[in-house]
């Protein structure tokens, strides 16, 4: 029987990546040493699923920042502002496109499907000349093969590569992407010809927009591409995997009669209709790569039920055709369990991180072949069947108060517009208020005293001195600059979910569950296993305290329900919207408690809002409809003057507008910095907005740091679209990430490009 892992993560069970490519972004060492890091990462990843007998060993599915960046790379579609003159692409080249540099903008980042990692989008026109110009596929394959193991090479597949492309500036917006498919399918073609050369017997293409809602021409051109490349992969076996999503039968269909491919791959955990239409007809011969292993959570797979699908599977294809799989690459969970040696012994048992899940996929593959280890399958019963019983998973008074949610929209008495009226008329505030999305640089010393403190060999009381002195030198600073609505830079907080989720009961937290965001940002969702609930205050105490610091209003910071969700494993064993019902109640309790402490001014973020969003069109409605609701819930019992603020992070706004507008927010921010056009689209294709609205004024994930002149201009564009009294002045996102050195004269800027508006616009009366 065989086993297959369609990718694996690339940061390292203790993110070595990170603090390689961080210490080379730095010039603190040398691209061999980044190289060192990498190539050994690797050899423990091939050597690690050699050992555990896993057959269908993935190779290509490392990157130093993305894989649809090195596919750009691999075809040479470098946009010329990056100054690339052909030749292999190397480190600088590919760096400046993921992060930009100190002349020209990086290339945006988007949501890879409905998950929190992120991907470089390819800019194209019909004027790119593609060239094969990175042998990375080739190069790792043949590494692997030097150290013993025979892999399957694994490519992003032309048509999915194309579908999720953007006509690049200057291109018309109605430019049809797959029409470069004739252009870039050569290159492909040579990539197969020396990975065949170099030894490959397999191959795997992944098409994940398979399982979206394709036109017929999107889905023609799948057809076109695999016949176009049939010859080149002759003598190969070609594997076409697909993954997030069941896939639709009309793309089924295509997919099973595709030239030249061997084997298909499928999500069966995301995707359980595919069983019907697989139990319905399957191509004989053909290998069914069955994803029954969950890539995208942490619980321990439920082996009894994956062993019964696949023994239902074997019937229709055949023991010899049959591959135990994961739903997808296990890049989107946690990378080891074995690291978490402080994680409660009960709860551990529930779970599997990356490292586990290839053993359990090795082990559903031996137990169809006859060779079940009962000890392994017995020990998964029992954690399946403490997990059911525990007491610490069920709470009745949380499950009784959720329920009573169902008879109502939890929406505020007032329309915003008078709410908007009632909160000017106690805050004061200029016309293009100026205000920050919440954290402010964290220093090095900063979490050297949050480690210690969480260590305790910092006592409270000098811990609570540390934050207050940072909070007083973070309002001081937005003093100087003028800043209008005040933040407290967040010192205290590690994470915007898990700072919260470690106040929640329900909720429990690794200490290297690090999954990557995109390039060597990580992030390490908290893990929530039961029932939610506030045992008491979690924020009042710092923003109480930030508030009597300054006479302007403090902004209360929180994180919406929905956000909290989508950036948490979230417990399989009941409908995500209960889940997130709860949390919102938790959340509700915190704003009231902000309220009464005299915060007039609250943030609730919905950063994740749109990444929840399920792929089909016919799915959308019912969660935008609940995850709406959770986070009206959560500010439905404030008073007309206290201003409810949301900020939302890369989102294609523009199919969700009237959700946004349905939230009811007194003033939503948006990062969009790097997508500013398509946003403002929306307002201009006339959707009425009476609420306030801050679209970003500079990109907060570039180092760069632009003028007053680039920000005034931007604004200006804003003011093109957007009423003069809803427009509000931020940057994009929290300035958590970035250095006091380039955080100080961009607010500066900011906040002059306001003021210079507001002059003209009042000589302009």
């Amino acid at each position: 029987m065989a086993s297959h892992i369609v990718g694996y993560p690339r940061m390292g069970p203790k993110r070595e990546l990170k603090f390689a490519l961080e210490s080379f972004w730095d010039g603190k060492s040398s691209a061999e040493d980044l190289q060192k890091v990498a190539a050994d990462l690797r050899e423990s990843i091939w050597k690690q699923m050699t050992d555990a007998g896993i057959k269908y060993i993935p190779s290509n599915t490392f990157s130093y920042y993305d894989q649809m960046l090195d596919t750009t790379a691999m075809l040479g579609a470098v946009p010329p502002r990056y100054g690339w003159n052909g030749g292999e692409i190397g480190f600088d080249v590919y760096f400046s496109m993921a992060r930009g540099n100190a002349s020209v903008p990086a290339m945006e980042m988007t949501k890879w499907f409905d998950t929190n990692y992120h991907f470089i989008v390819p800019e194209l026109g019909p004027d790119v000349n593609f060239s094969y110009a990175s042998h990375k596929a080739v190069t790792e394959y043949k590494e692997a093969k030097a150290l013993g193991v025979d892999t399957i090479p694994v490519l992003i597949g032309p048509v999915s590569y194309l579908l999720l492309s953007k006509p690049a500036k200057g291109v018309e917006k109605t430019f049809s992407l797959l029409s470069l498919l004739g252009k870039i399918l050569p290159i492909y073609k040579e990539v197969i010809s020396e990975l065949k050369e170099a030894g490959a017997s397999w191959i795997q293409f992944d098409e994940p927009t398979l399982v979206m809602d394709l036109e017929s021409h999107k889905l023609e051109a799948f057809t076109e591409a695999y016949s176009e490349l049939e010859s080149t992969v002759s003598g190969l076996n070609v594997l076409i995997e697909t993954y997030f999503a069941d896939i639709p039968a009309k793309q089924y269909k295509t997919l099973t009669s595709l030239k030249g491919v061997t084997a298909l791959g499928f999500d069966l955990v995301r995707g359980t209709k595919t069983l019907d239409l697989i139990k319905g007809e399957f191509p004989k011969g053909k290998y069914l790569f069955a994803g029954v292993v969950d890539g995208r959570n942490i619980w321990a797979n439920d082996l009894a039920a994956s062993l019964s699908t696949l023994e239902a599977l074997e019937g229709i294809v055949g023991k010899d055709k049959l591959v135990v799989s994961t739903s997808c690459s296990l890049l989107h969970t946690a990378v080891d369990l074995v690291n978490e040696t402080k994680l409660d012994k009960e709860i551990k048992s529930w779970l599997a991180f990356a490292a586990q899940k290839v053993v359990e996929v090795n082990a559903l593959a031996k137990a169809l072949a006859g060779e079940k280890d009962e000890e392994f399958f017995s020990a998964n019963v029992a954690a399946h069947t403490s997990r059911k019983s525990s007491p610490r998973v069920n709470n009745e008074a949380v499950q009784k108060a959720a329920a009573a949610l169902k008879g109502s929209d939890h929406r505020r008495v007032t329309n915003v517009s008078a709410r908007l009226d009632a909160q000017q008329k106690k805050l004061n505030l200029p016309i293009l208020p100026t205000t920050t999305i919440g954290s402010f640089p964290q220093t090095m010393e900063l979490r050297k005293v949050r480690r210690e403190y969480k260590a305790k060999k910092v006592s409270e009381v000098d811990y609570v001195e540390a934050i207050k002195k940072e909070i007083s030198k973070v309002v001081k600073l937005q003093e100087e600059f003028d800043i209008d609505v005040l933040v407290h830079g967040e010192p205290e907080r590690n994470d915007m979910v898990e700072y919260f989720g470690e106040q929640l009961s329900g909720f429990v937290f690794s200490a290297n569950g690090w999954v990557q965001s995109y390039g060597s940002r990580c992030v390490k969702p908290p893990i929530i296993y039961g029932d939610v609930s506030r045992p008491k205050s979690m924020t009042v105490f710092w923003s109480a305290l930030a508030q009597s610091m300054t006479s302007r209003p403090m902004k209360g910071m929180l994180t919406g329900p929905v956000t909290i969700l989508n950036w948490s494993f979230v417990r399989n064993d009941q409908p995500r919207f209960e889940t997130c019902y709860q949390i919102a109640l938790a959340i509700k309790d915190e704003v009231e408690d902000l309220e009464k402490n005299g915060i007039t001014v609250i943030q609730i973020d919905e950063a994740a809002l749109r990444e929840g969003l399920p792929l089909r069109k016919s799915e959308q409605a019912f969660y935008l409809d609940w995850a709406v609701h959770s986070f009206r819930i959560t500010n439905c019992g404030v008073q007309d003057t206290t201003q409810i603020h949301t900020h939302m992070c890369y989102s294609n706004f523009n199919d969700i507008i009237h959700s946004i507008i349905d939230m009811d927010a007194d003033v939503i921010t948006i990062e969009n910095s790097r997508s500013d056009e398509k946003l403002l689209s929306v307002f201009r294709e006339g959707v009425k907005y009476g609420a306030g609205i801050g679209p970003g004024v500079y990109d907060i994930h570039s180092p760069r740091i632009p003028s007053t002149e680039e920000i005034a201009d931007r604004i200006n564009k804003m003011l093109a679209v957007l009423e003069t009294n809803i427009l509000w002045v931020n940057p994009d996102c929290g300035l958590k990430t970035r250095k006091y050195s380039e955080v100080k004269p961009a607010l500066k800027n900011m906040v002059d490009a306001a003021k210079l508006l507001r002059t003209q616009l009042a000589s302009a009366k």
